[in-house]
């Protein structure tokens, strides 16, 4: 299969997300309904429903057939990934989200114009962590439910379990690292973080859920573990280059990483190749969401004269490469199959939205 006959199955991903709210909302409180309501709109509000692909990719790595039986297991991972969302939104004090506000201000909006008690604010956040809390069931029910053999589906939540507990010790780390000074995170604690937070969740964890549903057992996934860790790490940092606002001309982005203070490797290598002139520019950005265009500009420039776009650019193709030789030398990935991973390490790495 190609990768574009697997995105032919977004509408049946679509209506299995749909059916997952309805079934809930039936069994659920009338008093809870409103906020069930609230998850379905913000998964239903799109996004690009990759990891989702991914998990269709994989099951057919491992089977040869198409992957009709592992679209409720494809609609877990955007359960999962709506989860986390909405926390990072939290976190990050992110004001708008797929179109939309963030769950936790479009909330406290609510409570706002309903003249409720309390804080608004406080509202928003508590009530925002808790319908993201609620995701969770919708992805351990998914895959429970998943049309596959018993032993397929206790190993593909198993691998669900190993995903959610990296991507917490990612996301851990990653807070943890935004409180340290600049020049003592290295490059290793950056690539570590991207590996955990964003690497498994996102590539290596949906394809190995797939195969694993497809009856490929645990002990042969070490290939693909590998290519999608890489690939990953390549995406992330391909999100950073993104997200500090290099090529906004090509996605509209705006440079909000750097005033949220984010200790990417394009920081990282900037400060340890700056000068002290180079370093304090960084600092009247690093976050503070209050930071003028114009000095999110000169730290972007920064970035550029100190190398450290052209390395994190390098670091990419790096993994890139890394990713496609091991691919070539699997004999674990079907031959048929290794043409379907490039496509796939094609739209992560070299994507611009």
């Amino acid at each position: 299969m190609r990768l574009a006959e697997l995105f032919g199955y977004l509408p049946r991903i679509e209506a299995e997300l749909r059916a997952s709210y309805a079934t809930a909302r039936r069994s659920a409180p009338p008093t809870v309904r409103p906020f069930l309501d609230v998850n379905r709109e913000f998964t239903l509000r799109g996004g690009k429903r990759f990891r989702a692909i991914l998990v269709l990719a994989g099951y057919h790595l491992a089977t040869g057939r198409a992957p009709d039986p592992a679209i409720r297991a494809a609609a877990a991972l955007e359960h999962f990934q709506s989860w986390m969302l909405i926390h990072d939104d939290i976190i990050d004090h992110a004001e708008e989200r797929r179109g939309g506000p963030a769950v936790h201000r479009s909330l406290a909006a609510s409570h706002r114009a309903g003249a409720a008690l309390g804080s608004s604010d406080d509202y928003g956040l508590g009530i925002g962590i808790t319908v993201g809390d609620l995701e969770e069931p919708f992805t351990v029910d998914a895959l429970l439910t998943a049309p596959a053999p018993p032993a397929a589906r206790l190993a593909a939540l198993a691998e669900y379990v190993r995903m959610t507990r990296l991507t917490a010790y990612g996301q851990l780390l990653d807070i943890r690292n935004g409180t340290l000074d600049p020049g003592t995170v290295t490059e290793a604690d950056v690539l570590r973080v991207h590996e955990l937070k964003s690497a498994i969740y996102t590539v290596a964890a949906p394809l190995e859920i797939g195969a694993l549903l497809g009856g490929q057992r645990p002990a042969t996934l070490g290939d693909l573990d590998a290519v999608g860790r890489d690939l990953g790490v390549a995406f992330q940092l391909r999100d950073d280059v993104l997200g500090a606002g290099f090529d906004a001309d090509a996605t509209g982005k705006s440079p909000n990483d750097l005033p949220e203070g984010k200790r990417t490797l394009l920081v990282v290598r900037a400060w340890a190749e700056g000068n002290p002139d180079d370093r304090a520019r960084l600092v009247r950005v690093l976050g503070r969401a209050d930071a003028s265009p114009a000095e999110i500009e000169d730290a972007r420039a920064v970035i550029r004269r100190t190398g450290s776009l052209a390395y994190s650019e390098r670091r990419i193709d790096a993994l890139t490469r890394r990713a496609l030789a091991r691919l070539d030398r699997s004999r674990a990935i079907r031959a048929m199959g290794k043409p379907l991973v490039r496509e796939i390490a094609d739209v992560l790495v070299r994507r611009r939205a």
